[in-house]
């Protein structure tokens, strides 16, 4: 398999396509490591426990009325929502697969420096399973 350029990511949240303004995404995906050692070991044993996710996004601010504010801003706080991630287009494949899951908004950042490009930093908690697919 080929390496890519990471420069198509095809990223929606809550069901709105936010494609065209993520700057940056990165998923963090983990299971907790849990000590089994019993009593007579020499060594710690280990078991993994419980998986848990998270994505952290950094989109081009705009704060038209179905784009990136519109879309997280209301979301703090609120029940899970679906987030659907492929890294290169959106066409589901084995070369880009689609990593989909429930979320919720970690935290959500507004501001900026004058003169700068307006961005938006959001880290999404996972709520549940994190999926692969690749058709």
């Amino acid at each position: 398999m080929a390496e890519i350029v990471f420069k198509d990511p095809h990223l929606h949240i809550n069901n709105v396509d936010l494609s065209d303004h993520v700057r940056q995404v990165t998923i963090k995906y983990s299971a907790e490591i849990l000590d089994k050692t019993g009593g007579g070991a020499n060594s710690k044993g280990k078991i993994a426990g419980l998986k848990d996710w998270s994505m952290d996004i950094e989109f081009n601010q705009d704060f038209a009325a179905t784009s990136v504010d519109a879309t997280l801003f209301p979301l703090v706080g609120a029940a899970a929502f679906p987030v659907l991630l492929n890294p290169a287009g959106d066409t589901t494949g084995a070369a880009n697969p689609a990593y989909t899951g429930n979320a919720i908004v970690g935290n959500y950042t507004l501001g900026g420096a004058v003169g700068q490009l307006a961005t938006a930093p959001v880290t999404l908690e996972g709520d549940g399973d994190l999926l692969r697919a690749v058709a």
